[in-house]
């Protein structure tokens, strides 16, 4: 069940490992589609609205969850590239552990706080309660999004990223028919979209963990291998923690960006909301080149094989800047048709809202390639083990995103919301670029003795 990448052409082994887990992502994308496709089309424009303005405070926490369990796999994915298979399953239980504690204290805090930070947000008041329903249920649902991230993180460590597609999919299917029956038939309103979500995904978690206990026979422990171990713990933290937390900055820049956007108006939010929708499912490409290589990274350095990290890096540019071209053509001929997807033909000021959503995901797409670089650089930098730099690189987009919130929106309006993430992207490539390189000529004086160094 296991994918060796320390061993043949880079850029075959990067597409092929990264097209299961895009079509995972796809998956998971489609029936976060869905449930705004139905809430826009049948509770409308302002309930739109209320689930967008959640947007950035959901990616501020769940971004969080998401990268630890990210962060949590990469010390499984050197140990698999050092076939040390017992460290690997002493790693992986290790990370159960943190996992769970980490859940229970992320759920308490935030369905405590959600709704103070709807107001911080500067929410519109008429779609405040739709709003904090939906991320009140979102954030208890947090567990389910540390059991699904992290047993898929270890499966696509073990260098299989076919097995959580299969899930996900069985979990979209289901999403559909959630969004449809407590929407339309039990009149849930937003808070049914949201039990949808988080439903659908605790069933691929659970899904994922019965067939990692029947078909993965490399991870059964012994009762040595399960025992809670502090080195380890401090390890997963120590490049688990960077990565939660390059997501919670980035993340606050959102947020702060998505302040500015509230102050703008309903119209404004729901086009940023039908916007980033269609980023989220065109970006997934990008995120998966990125996830990809963190694990290409994590098993070659483990196996000390130094130089394919800069062909692999190569390889994903190059497979970077094919997309973001495909996407922007795609964008700037189809973009009204997409916003089409999540709004109901009849709703008032129509034409307005499609205008402005068709304008930013234009923008957006314009700006690919930089993004690209930004997913395939940093995730290989922290597959390399140097998770801490994911921060700096959040740091600059926060502060690209902020100084646009705050400075250009009040003068420049909805413009200047579209090149607030464009900019972000840039300003963490100029950083992540020189880094790479940085931490590859680090981990070449550290393993010089090695005969392993020069391995192809």
């Amino acid at each position: 069940m296991r994918k060796d990448l320390t061993a043949g052409k880079p850029l075959h082994l990067i597409l092929t490992f990264a097209i299961p887990m895009l079509m995972g992502m796809l998956f998971q994308q489609f029936y976060n589609l869905v449930d705004t496709m139905i809430v826009g089309k049948l509770l409308g424009a302002q309930a739109l609205a209320a689930v967008g303005s959640t947007g950035a405070i959901n990616f501020l926490v769940i971004g969080f969850c998401m990268g630890l369990c990210n962060g949590f796999s990469i010390p499984v994915a050197q140990q698999v590239g050092a076939n040390d298979l017992s460290t690997m399953r002493r790693f992986a239980a290790n990370a159960a552990y943190l996992s769970a504690a980490f859940a229970v204290v992320l759920t308490t805090v935030t369905a405590l706080l959600c709704e103070q930070i709807l107001r911080l947000m500067q929410t519109p008041s008429d779609i405040f309660d739709n709003a904090n329903r939906y991320i009140f249920i979102i954030f208890l649902g947090i567990p389910t999004t540390f059991l699904y991230n992290l047993l898929a993180g270890i499966i696509r460590a073990l260098g299989d990223s076919k097995t959580p597609v299969y899930f996900l999919a069985l979990s979209s299917i289901l999403n559909i028919f959630l969004d449809f029956s407590l929407i339309l038939w039990f009149h849930m309103g937003v808070a049914g979209a949201a039990v949808a979500t988080v439903v659908s995904q605790g069933i691929s978690g659970i899904a994922c963990l019965f067939y990692m206990r029947k078909k993965f026979h490399v991870l059964k422990m012994t009762g040595t291998e399960r025992r809670i171990d502090a080195q380890l713990c401090m390890r997963l933290c120590y490049i688990g923690l960077p990565m939660g937390l390059q997501y919670s900055v980035t993340a606050i820049g959102s947020t702060i960006l998505q302040t500015a956007v509230n102050t703008l108006g309903t119209l404004s939010v729901a086009a940023v909301t039908a916007g980033t929708k269609l980023f989220q499912l065109l970006c997934c490409p990008l995120d998966a080149l990125g996830s990809t290589m963190a694990i290409y990274c994590g098993q070659n350095v483990g196996a000390g094989k130094l130089n394919r990290l800069g062909q692999g890096l190569r390889a994903s540019a190059v497979l970077g800047l094919g997309y973001s071209l495909l996407a922007f053509g795609t964008m700037a001929l189809f973009a009204p048709q997409a916003t089409m997807l999540f709004m109901d033909p009849t709703e008032a000021e129509l034409e307005r809202i499609i205008s402005l959503t068709s304008q930013y995901i234009v923008t957006l797409t314009a700006f690919f390639f930089p993004l690209a670089l930004v997913n395939a650089v940093r995730f290989s930098i922290q597959g390399m083990g140097f998770s801490v730099f994911a921060i700096f690189a959040g740091l600059l987009e926060m502060v690209a995103r902020t100084v646009i919130a705050l400075w250009f929106v009040p003068r420049f309006g909805f413009n200047a919301v579209c090149f607030a993430s464009p900019m972000a992207w840039i300003a963490a490539d100029l950083f992540l670029i020189p880094a790479s390189m940085r931490c590859i000529a680090v981990l070449r004086r550290r393993l010089q003795p090695s005969p392993l160094l020069n391995k192809e």
